[in-house]
Protein backbone atom coordinates (compact mmCIF):
# COMPACT_ATOMS: atom_id res chain seq x y z
CA UNK A 1 0.00 0.00 0.00
CA UNK A 2 1.15 3.52 -0.75
CA UNK A 3 -0.11 6.72 0.92
CA UNK A 4 1.13 10.22 1.67
CA UNK A 5 0.73 10.09 5.49
CA UNK A 6 0.58 6.96 7.62
CA UNK A 7 -1.08 7.70 10.97
CA UNK A 8 -0.37 5.39 13.89
CA UNK A 9 -3.27 5.32 16.35
CA UNK A 10 -7.04 5.73 15.88
CA UNK A 11 -7.74 7.74 19.01
CA UNK A 12 -9.09 11.29 18.73
CA UNK A 13 -5.69 12.74 17.75
CA UNK A 14 -5.10 10.30 14.89
CA UNK A 15 -8.70 10.45 13.68
CA UNK A 16 -8.76 14.26 13.75
CA UNK A 17 -5.48 14.44 11.86
CA UNK A 18 -6.84 12.03 9.26
CA UNK A 19 -9.99 14.10 8.81
CA UNK A 20 -8.09 17.40 8.54
CA UNK A 21 -5.72 15.90 5.96
CA UNK A 22 -8.66 14.45 4.01
CA UNK A 23 -10.27 17.91 3.89
CA UNK A 24 -6.98 19.24 2.50
CA UNK A 25 -6.82 16.53 -0.18
CA UNK A 26 -3.93 14.64 1.43
CA UNK A 27 -4.10 10.83 1.35
CA UNK A 28 -3.75 9.06 4.67
CA UNK A 29 -4.13 5.63 6.25
CA UNK A 30 -4.68 4.99 9.98
CA UNK A 31 -3.20 1.90 11.64
CA UNK A 32 -4.58 0.92 15.06
CA UNK A 33 -3.55 -2.09 17.15
CA UNK A 34 -6.87 -2.30 19.01
CA UNK A 35 -10.40 -2.87 17.73
CA UNK A 36 -12.71 0.05 17.06
CA UNK A 37 -14.97 -1.03 19.93
CA UNK A 38 -12.01 -1.02 22.32
CA UNK A 39 -11.04 2.51 21.28
CA UNK A 40 -14.62 3.71 21.80
CA UNK A 41 -14.81 2.00 25.18
CA UNK A 42 -12.04 4.10 26.72
CA UNK A 43 -13.43 6.60 29.24
CA UNK A 44 -11.59 9.91 29.08
CA UNK A 45 -12.09 13.56 29.90
CA UNK A 46 -14.36 15.94 28.07
CA UNK A 47 -13.56 19.65 28.54
CA UNK A 48 -12.89 21.12 25.10
CA UNK A 49 -11.13 24.42 24.53
CA UNK A 50 -12.39 26.75 21.80
CA UNK A 51 -9.35 25.80 19.72
CA UNK A 52 -10.46 22.16 19.78
CA UNK A 53 -14.00 23.14 18.80
CA UNK A 54 -12.58 25.23 15.95
CA UNK A 55 -10.48 22.30 14.70
CA UNK A 56 -13.52 19.99 14.83
CA UNK A 57 -15.37 22.59 12.74
CA UNK A 58 -12.49 22.73 10.26
CA UNK A 59 -12.67 18.94 10.02
CA UNK A 60 -16.44 19.10 9.47
CA UNK A 61 -17.31 17.06 12.57
CA UNK A 62 -18.54 19.67 15.06
CA UNK A 63 -22.32 19.42 14.50
CA UNK A 64 -23.09 17.07 17.39
CA UNK A 65 -20.58 18.73 19.73
CA UNK A 66 -22.28 22.08 19.12
CA UNK A 67 -25.78 20.60 19.49
CA UNK A 68 -25.20 18.39 22.52
CA UNK A 69 -22.11 19.89 24.18
CA UNK A 70 -22.53 22.02 27.29
CA UNK A 71 -20.91 25.48 27.00
CA UNK A 72 -19.36 26.59 30.28
CA UNK A 73 -18.60 30.21 31.10
CA UNK A 74 -17.02 29.54 34.50
CA UNK A 75 -15.71 27.07 37.06
CA UNK A 76 -16.01 26.98 40.86
CA UNK A 77 -13.19 26.58 43.37
CA UNK A 78 -14.20 25.09 46.71
CA UNK A 79 -11.99 25.56 49.76
CA UNK A 80 -12.58 26.09 53.48
CA UNK A 81 -16.15 24.88 52.95
CA UNK A 82 -17.22 27.59 50.48
CA UNK A 83 -17.36 27.89 46.69
CA UNK A 84 -15.96 30.78 44.65
CA UNK A 85 -16.71 31.26 40.94
CA UNK A 86 -14.05 32.05 38.33
CA UNK A 87 -15.77 33.90 35.47
CA UNK A 88 -13.94 32.42 32.48
CA UNK A 89 -16.13 34.28 29.98
CA UNK A 90 -15.81 37.67 31.62
CA UNK A 91 -12.07 37.43 32.30
CA UNK A 92 -11.06 36.28 28.80
CA UNK A 93 -13.07 38.58 26.51
CA UNK A 94 -15.85 36.08 25.92
CA UNK A 95 -14.03 32.75 25.71
CA UNK A 96 -15.53 29.57 27.12
CA UNK A 97 -15.04 25.80 27.21
CA UNK A 98 -17.44 23.07 26.07
CA UNK A 99 -18.13 19.90 28.04
CA UNK A 100 -18.41 17.07 25.53
CA UNK A 101 -17.03 13.61 26.22
CA UNK A 102 -13.86 12.47 24.48
CA UNK A 103 -15.65 9.21 23.66
CA UNK A 104 -18.23 11.22 21.71
CA UNK A 105 -15.51 13.16 19.88
CA UNK A 106 -13.96 9.82 18.89
CA UNK A 107 -17.33 8.46 17.77
CA UNK A 108 -18.03 11.53 15.61
CA UNK A 109 -14.60 11.28 13.96
CA UNK A 110 -14.95 7.52 13.38
CA UNK A 111 -18.32 7.97 11.70
CA UNK A 112 -17.03 10.81 9.52
CA UNK A 113 -14.04 8.72 8.42
CA UNK A 114 -16.24 5.73 7.65
CA UNK A 115 -18.70 7.88 5.69
CA UNK A 116 -15.84 9.25 3.59
CA UNK A 117 -14.61 5.72 2.87
CA UNK A 118 -11.16 6.42 4.30
CA UNK A 119 -8.97 3.42 5.25
CA UNK A 120 -8.54 2.55 8.93
CA UNK A 121 -6.80 -0.73 9.77
CA UNK A 122 -7.94 -1.98 13.17
CA UNK A 123 -6.48 -4.97 15.08
CA UNK A 124 -3.08 -4.44 13.45
CA UNK A 125 -0.52 -6.58 15.29
CA UNK A 126 3.25 -6.15 15.58
CA UNK A 127 3.23 -2.61 14.16
CA UNK A 128 6.75 -1.38 13.38
CA UNK A 129 8.16 1.80 11.84
CA UNK A 130 11.07 1.73 9.41
CA UNK A 131 13.44 4.14 7.64
CA UNK A 132 11.82 7.32 8.96
CA UNK A 133 15.30 8.83 9.02
CA UNK A 134 15.48 8.47 5.24
CA UNK A 135 13.51 9.25 2.11
CA UNK A 136 11.25 6.16 2.07
CA UNK A 137 9.59 5.59 5.46
CA UNK A 138 7.49 2.46 5.88
CA UNK A 139 5.02 1.03 8.38
CA UNK A 140 4.81 -2.74 8.75
CA UNK A 141 2.10 -4.69 10.57
CA UNK A 142 0.48 -8.12 10.72
CA UNK A 143 -3.18 -8.87 10.15
CA UNK A 144 -5.14 -12.00 9.26
CA UNK A 145 -1.98 -14.09 9.34
CA UNK A 146 -0.10 -11.97 6.80
CA UNK A 147 2.53 -9.23 6.96
CA UNK A 148 1.58 -5.92 5.31
CA UNK A 149 3.61 -2.82 4.52
CA UNK A 150 2.64 0.81 3.89
CA UNK A 151 5.02 3.10 2.02
CA UNK A 152 4.51 6.78 2.78
CA UNK A 153 6.03 10.25 2.78
CA UNK A 154 5.48 10.87 6.49
CA UNK A 155 4.50 8.98 9.64
CA UNK A 156 2.37 10.62 12.36
CA UNK A 157 2.76 8.93 15.75
CA UNK A 158 -0.60 9.46 17.48
CA UNK A 159 -0.59 6.18 19.42
CA UNK A 160 -0.26 7.39 22.98
CA UNK A 161 2.21 7.10 25.82
CA UNK A 162 2.66 3.32 25.48
CA UNK A 163 2.62 3.23 21.67
CA UNK A 164 5.24 2.08 19.21
CA UNK A 165 5.97 5.52 17.71
CA UNK A 166 8.03 7.08 20.49
CA UNK A 167 9.50 3.66 21.34
CA UNK A 168 10.86 3.47 17.76
CA UNK A 169 13.02 6.57 18.24
CA UNK A 170 16.65 5.88 19.26
CA UNK A 171 17.03 6.59 22.97
CA UNK A 172 19.93 9.00 22.42
CA UNK A 173 17.74 11.16 20.16
CA UNK A 174 15.17 11.79 22.90
CA UNK A 175 15.26 13.93 26.00
CA UNK A 176 12.46 13.09 28.42
CA UNK A 177 11.19 14.94 31.48
CA UNK A 178 8.87 13.33 34.02
CA UNK A 179 7.21 14.00 37.36
CA UNK A 180 5.18 11.31 39.15
CA UNK A 181 2.60 12.57 41.66
CA UNK A 182 2.04 10.66 44.95
CA UNK A 183 -1.70 10.18 44.35
CA UNK A 184 -4.29 9.24 41.73
CA UNK A 185 -7.89 10.03 40.87
CA UNK A 186 -10.61 7.55 41.70
CA UNK A 187 -13.30 8.31 39.14
CA UNK A 188 -16.94 7.25 38.87
CA UNK A 189 -19.24 7.68 35.88
CA UNK A 190 -22.96 7.52 36.71
CA UNK A 191 -26.28 8.30 35.08
CA UNK A 192 -27.23 10.97 37.60
CA UNK A 193 -27.75 14.74 37.08
CA UNK A 194 -24.67 16.88 37.87
CA UNK A 195 -24.49 18.41 41.32
CA UNK A 196 -23.79 21.80 39.70
CA UNK A 197 -24.13 23.26 36.19
CA UNK A 198 -20.42 24.19 36.33
CA UNK A 199 -17.38 22.15 37.35
CA UNK A 200 -16.44 22.24 41.03
CA UNK A 201 -12.75 21.85 41.95
CA UNK A 202 -12.48 21.13 45.68
CA UNK A 203 -9.45 21.55 47.94
CA UNK A 204 -10.13 19.92 51.32
CA UNK A 205 -8.18 18.52 54.25
CA UNK A 206 -9.34 15.06 53.10
CA UNK A 207 -7.92 15.62 49.61
CA UNK A 208 -8.99 16.88 46.21
CA UNK A 209 -12.38 16.25 44.58
CA UNK A 210 -13.83 17.19 41.19
CA UNK A 211 -17.49 17.35 40.22
CA UNK A 212 -17.83 17.18 36.44
CA UNK A 213 -20.36 15.94 33.90
CA UNK A 214 -20.81 14.46 30.45
CA UNK A 215 -24.38 15.68 29.89
CA UNK A 216 -27.38 16.97 31.79
CA UNK A 217 -28.08 13.39 32.92
CA UNK A 218 -24.61 11.83 33.20
CA UNK A 219 -22.00 12.87 35.76
CA UNK A 220 -18.31 12.20 36.28
CA UNK A 221 -16.88 12.55 39.80
CA UNK A 222 -13.36 12.12 41.15
CA UNK A 223 -11.69 11.95 44.54
CA UNK A 224 -7.96 11.98 45.28
CA UNK A 225 -6.61 8.66 46.59
CA UNK A 226 -3.10 7.37 47.42
CA UNK A 227 -1.09 5.95 44.53
CA UNK A 228 -1.23 2.42 45.95
CA UNK A 229 -5.03 2.42 46.37
CA UNK A 230 -7.01 -0.33 44.60
CA UNK A 231 -10.36 0.29 42.88
CA UNK A 232 -11.68 -3.02 44.31
CA UNK A 233 -11.54 -1.46 47.78
CA UNK A 234 -14.20 1.09 46.83
CA UNK A 235 -17.86 0.19 46.70
CA UNK A 236 -20.24 2.72 45.16
CA UNK A 237 -21.51 3.56 48.63
CA UNK A 238 -18.00 4.18 49.94
CA UNK A 239 -17.23 6.49 47.01
CA UNK A 240 -20.39 8.58 47.41
CA UNK A 241 -19.83 8.86 51.16
CA UNK A 242 -16.27 10.09 50.65
CA UNK A 243 -17.32 12.56 47.96
CA UNK A 244 -19.97 14.04 50.28
CA UNK A 245 -17.33 14.69 52.92
CA UNK A 246 -15.36 16.79 50.42
CA UNK A 247 -18.26 19.02 49.30
CA UNK A 248 -19.81 22.17 50.73
CA UNK A 249 -23.18 21.82 52.51
CA UNK A 250 -25.24 23.01 49.50
CA UNK A 251 -23.55 20.62 47.06
CA UNK A 252 -23.82 17.80 49.60
CA UNK A 253 -27.55 18.38 49.77
CA UNK A 254 -27.93 18.49 45.97
CA UNK A 255 -25.80 15.41 45.24
CA UNK A 256 -27.75 12.64 43.51
CA UNK A 257 -26.12 9.21 43.71
CA UNK A 258 -26.62 6.04 41.69
CA UNK A 259 -24.89 2.89 40.48
CA UNK A 260 -21.55 3.44 38.75
CA UNK A 261 -21.31 2.77 35.02
CA UNK A 262 -17.52 2.81 35.24
CA UNK A 263 -15.05 3.10 38.09
CA UNK A 264 -11.29 3.38 37.78
CA UNK A 265 -8.17 4.92 39.30
CA UNK A 266 -5.93 7.07 37.10
CA UNK A 267 -2.36 7.82 38.26
CA UNK A 268 -1.14 11.38 37.76
CA UNK A 269 2.07 12.27 35.94
CA UNK A 270 3.69 15.05 33.97
CA UNK A 271 5.80 13.91 31.00
CA UNK A 272 7.41 15.53 27.96
CA UNK A 273 9.60 14.02 25.23
CA UNK A 274 11.70 16.38 23.12
CA UNK A 275 11.88 16.91 20.20
CA UNK A 276 8.61 15.89 18.56
CA UNK A 277 10.08 15.29 15.09
CA UNK A 278 12.58 12.69 13.91
CA UNK A 279 13.11 12.87 10.14
CA UNK A 280 9.75 11.98 8.61
CA UNK A 281 8.25 10.80 11.94
CA UNK A 282 6.17 13.33 13.89
CA UNK A 283 4.89 12.64 17.41
CA UNK A 284 1.58 14.12 18.52
CA UNK A 285 -0.56 13.97 21.65
CA UNK A 286 0.17 11.49 24.44
CA UNK A 287 2.99 9.95 22.40
CA UNK A 288 4.96 13.11 23.20
CA UNK A 289 3.48 14.50 26.42
CA UNK A 290 1.24 13.72 29.38
CA UNK A 291 -0.34 16.22 31.78
CA UNK A 292 -2.19 15.59 35.03
CA UNK A 293 -5.92 15.96 34.27
CA UNK A 294 -6.45 18.82 36.74
CA UNK A 295 -6.05 21.48 34.05
CA UNK A 296 -8.15 19.66 31.41
CA UNK A 297 -5.33 19.94 28.89
CA UNK A 298 -4.62 16.40 27.63
CA UNK A 299 -7.05 16.14 24.71
CA UNK A 300 -6.70 19.84 23.90
CA UNK A 301 -2.91 19.60 23.61
CA UNK A 302 -3.32 16.60 21.29
CA UNK A 303 -5.75 18.43 19.01
CA UNK A 304 -3.46 21.47 18.90
CA UNK A 305 -0.54 19.20 17.88
CA UNK A 306 -2.47 17.72 14.96
CA UNK A 307 -3.76 21.18 14.07
CA UNK A 308 -0.14 22.32 13.66
CA UNK A 309 0.86 19.10 11.85
CA UNK A 310 -2.04 19.14 9.40
CA UNK A 311 -1.34 22.78 8.52
CA UNK A 312 2.39 22.10 8.07
CA UNK A 313 1.64 19.17 5.75
CA UNK A 314 -0.80 21.32 3.76
CA UNK A 315 1.94 23.90 3.26
CA UNK A 316 4.44 21.19 2.29
CA UNK A 317 2.23 19.64 -0.39
CA UNK A 318 0.85 22.96 -1.70
CA UNK A 319 4.02 25.05 -1.74
CA UNK A 320 6.70 22.32 -1.93
CA UNK A 321 8.46 23.77 1.12
CA UNK A 322 9.37 22.05 4.37
CA UNK A 323 9.69 25.29 6.35
CA UNK A 324 6.50 24.71 8.39
CA UNK A 325 7.37 21.06 9.07
CA UNK A 326 10.76 22.24 10.33
CA UNK A 327 9.01 24.46 12.90
CA UNK A 328 6.47 21.84 14.04
CA UNK A 329 8.33 20.57 17.10
CA UNK A 330 9.33 24.01 18.41
CA UNK A 331 5.82 25.47 18.00
CA UNK A 332 4.17 22.50 19.69
CA UNK A 333 6.63 22.40 22.58
CA UNK A 334 6.20 26.11 23.37
CA UNK A 335 2.50 25.44 23.89
CA UNK A 336 3.08 22.08 25.59
CA UNK A 337 5.37 23.49 28.25
CA UNK A 338 2.94 26.30 29.07
CA UNK A 339 0.19 23.72 29.52
CA UNK A 340 2.54 21.53 31.57
CA UNK A 341 3.27 24.49 33.84
CA UNK A 342 -0.40 25.30 34.31
CA UNK A 343 -1.39 21.68 34.94
CA UNK A 344 1.45 21.23 37.46
CA UNK A 345 0.55 24.49 39.24
CA UNK A 346 -3.19 23.73 39.40
CA UNK A 347 -2.48 20.18 40.60
CA UNK A 348 -0.10 21.47 43.27
CA UNK A 349 -2.68 24.02 44.42
CA UNK A 350 -5.70 21.73 44.68
CA UNK A 351 -4.34 18.40 46.04
CA UNK A 352 -3.29 17.27 49.48
CA UNK A 353 0.37 16.24 49.45
CA UNK A 354 1.41 13.62 52.02
CA UNK A 355 4.66 15.37 52.97
CA UNK A 356 3.38 18.95 53.52
CA UNK A 357 0.94 18.38 56.39
CA UNK A 358 -1.23 21.10 57.90
CA UNK A 359 1.22 23.85 56.95
CA UNK A 360 0.91 22.94 53.28
CA UNK A 361 -2.87 22.96 53.57
CA UNK A 362 -2.84 26.47 55.07
CA UNK A 363 -0.50 27.74 52.33
CA UNK A 364 -2.85 26.35 49.66
CA UNK A 365 -5.86 27.98 51.30
CA UNK A 366 -4.03 31.32 51.49
CA UNK A 367 -3.12 31.13 47.81
CA UNK A 368 -6.68 30.19 46.87
CA UNK A 369 -8.01 33.09 48.93
CA UNK A 370 -5.67 35.45 47.07
CA UNK A 371 -6.57 33.85 43.73
CA UNK A 372 -10.33 34.33 44.01
CA UNK A 373 -10.03 37.92 45.31
CA UNK A 374 -7.42 39.15 42.82
CA UNK A 375 -8.63 39.97 39.33
CA UNK A 376 -5.11 39.60 37.97
CA UNK A 377 -4.68 36.13 39.51
CA UNK A 378 -8.17 35.04 38.45
CA UNK A 379 -7.48 36.25 34.90
CA UNK A 380 -4.28 34.22 34.73
CA UNK A 381 -6.17 31.09 35.77
CA UNK A 382 -8.99 31.81 33.31
CA UNK A 383 -6.66 32.48 30.38
CA UNK A 384 -4.84 29.21 30.89
CA UNK A 385 -8.01 27.21 31.53
CA UNK A 386 -9.79 28.27 28.32
CA UNK A 387 -6.57 27.69 26.36
CA UNK A 388 -3.77 29.83 25.04
CA UNK A 389 -3.89 30.75 21.34
CA UNK A 390 -2.06 28.76 18.69
CA UNK A 391 0.79 30.52 16.91
CA UNK A 392 0.87 30.81 13.13
CA UNK A 393 3.58 29.27 10.94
Amino acid sequence: MRTQVAIIGAGPAGLLLGQLLHKAGIDNVIVERQTGDYVLGRIRAGVLEQITMDLLARAGVDARAKAEGLPHDGIELLFKGARHRIDLHGLTDGKQVTVYGQTEVTRDLMEARQAAGLPTIYSAASVSLHDFDGARPRVRYQKDGATHEIECDFIAGCDGYHGVSRASVPADALHTYEKIYPFGWLGVLADVPPVSHELIYANTSRGFALCSMRSATRSRYYVQVPTEEKVENWSDEAFWNELRLRLDPEARERLVTGPSLEKSIAPLRSFVAEPMRFGSLFLAGDAAHIVPPTGAKGLNLATADVGYLSRALEIFYADKTASALDRYSDLCLRRVWKAERFSWWFTSLMHRFPDTGEFGQKIQEAELDYLVHSRAASTSLAENYVGLPMEEF
